[in-house]
């Protein structure tokens, strides 16, 4: 089997399970003054030689305006987003637009932008101020931000440790995977700055919490099944264009419910990338060699016996990530009997008994069409956490299987309320209200109908 050796291999896992998701932009992008990075210059060497530097690097359509800015600071720039293509052509840039599983269509486009310098970062964000920080993590710190134009804004700050390669690493990682990414189901990149010591990264901003917490219950009302199984749909489908529509493959290391974004309609955006690695260009090569990144709890067994990574790694943290949204345990509870501890074998034991009933989050409402859709859900589980990668089916399997499984659940739970409306309409008793009225009253039917004494 061919290996590819990383020497740039990062280290230690991250062990932290309920480390803040990251959040970003809403629109627009941004740019800043044209001096030479030395981090951006390292992902375009890696990526074939693209030129272009720029203090921002804005690799998306779209236009934050700024009114305090004059014309003469607005300027129009245009690359290849695909850092894996050979050339060195400005004057044209390649755009793709993806459905669900990631289907894409070429287009060509400009991006017009707002040059955006430290001091713009500074104003949107109050100077990093305590009431705009949103989120903390391995990588840094979140800040909401307001831009001039109104426009909402999140900016990960990287923490100052400007010795510290593994650090570098990450925000190159996630600037290069943002930058290779155009889906509905993935946070968007917006704009990377770089100023002395300073490292951000502007990205879409969702501002409706992670899934995590919506499984905790800390926005008021938990998801219902119906909405666990949209949120599951979207995470398959956006980590299957990763895996198929992106070249070269990307592998995204740390698929988690923190890492799950939830938007105010209740569906799913995957975020974080800095772990993310981009899978062997060569087809002959099977897995890459390199020290284990990730989760406790989500990690891939065999990625850590062996250090291989492939694309089934995420389909086993997929996987965890199923089974934690049928049960809403974490996938660790160090406070549970221990043989629920591990939340994935316990609720793969109860499966196998017969008994996936027992496993369901007691918030959820328990239907014979949100029954089956547990047991179902959990079925497919099974499948992706299996021992070997061999066994476990690709993600766009898994989309498949859940597109499946949603539309099965929507039409027995639509047939369950038709059917108890007719049987309602059908034997509801006909009440006649005045003789109801008549008899709690002591009203006699008579001609003269006098009250009498209750």
């Amino acid at each position: 089997m061919k290996s590819i050796y990383n020497s740039r291999s990062l280290n230690s896992n991250r062990s932290r399970q309920n480390s803040t998701s990251c959040h970003g932009l809403n629109r627009g992008s941004t740019s800043i003054s044209p001096e030479p990075s030395p981090v951006l210059r390292q992902i375009k060497d890696a990526a074939n030689r693209v030129t272009g530097m720029f203090k921002i690097f804005v690799p998306r359509c779209g236009k934050v305006t700024d009114a305090s800015k004059s014309n003469s600071h607005q300027r129009r720039f245009s690359f290849s987003t695909d850092l894996s293509t050979e050339g060195n052509n400005r004057n044209s840039s390649r755009f793709k637009s993806f459905n669900s599983y990631g289907s894409s269509s070429n287009t060509s486009a400009l991006v017009e932008t707002t040059i955006f310098s430290i001091d713009d970062i500074l104003k949107a964000t109050q100077n990093f101020s305590q009431p705009n920080k949103i989120g903390t993590g391995c990588f840094g710190t979140v800040y909401k931000g307001k831009l001039k134009d109104g426009s909402l804004v999140a900016i990960k700050r990287a923490k100052k440790k400007t010795n510290d390669k593994h650090l570098s690493s990450e925000f190159k990682n996630e600037v290069l995977t943002l930058s290779k990414i155009e889906h509905r189901n993935l946070v968007r990149l917006y704009g990377v700055v770089e100023d002395k010591e300073e490292r951000i990264i502007v990205i879409e901003y969702v501002s409706n919490g992670n899934l995590r917490e919506h499984l905790d219950g800390r926005w008021g009302t938990r998801l219902e099944i119906a909405e666990r199984l949209d949120i599951a749909t979207d995470v398959a489908h956006a980590v299957t264009y990763l895996h198929m529509y992106t070249d070269p493959p990307i592998i995204h290391r740390d698929i988690k419910s923190p890492n799950i974004l939830i938007t105010e309609k209740l569906r799913a955006k995957v975020a974080d990338f800095g772990f993310a690695r981009l899978a062997p260009g060569d087809s002959d090569a099977t897995h890459i060699s390199t020290q284990v990144k990730g989760t406790t709890g989500y990690l891939d067994p065999e990625y850590l016996k062996t250090y291989q990574l492939t694309e089934k790694s995420d389909v086993y943290s997929f996987g965890v990530l199923l089974v934690e949204m049928m049960t809403g345990r974490h996938p660790i509870e160090q406070n549970r009997p221990l043989k629920e501890r591990i939340t994935i074998r316990w609720a793969m034991q109860r499966l196998q008994e017969g008994e996936a009933i027992f496993v369901m989050d007691p918030f959820l409402r328990r239907t014979p069409a949100s029954t089956a859709a547990l047991e179902e859900v959990l079925k497919l589980a099974l499948r992706c956490i299996a021992p070997s990668r061999q066994s476990r089916p690709s993600m766009k399997e898994c989309a498949e299987i859940l597109w499946g499984i949603r539309k099965d659940f929507r039409e027995a739970a639509r047939s369950a309320s038709s059917a108890s409306t007719s049987q309602q309409s059908a034997n509801y008793p006909h009440r006649d209200t005045r003789k109801i009225r008549d008899t709690a009253f002591g009203i006699e039917v008579d001609d003269n109908r006098q009250f009498i004494s209750v």
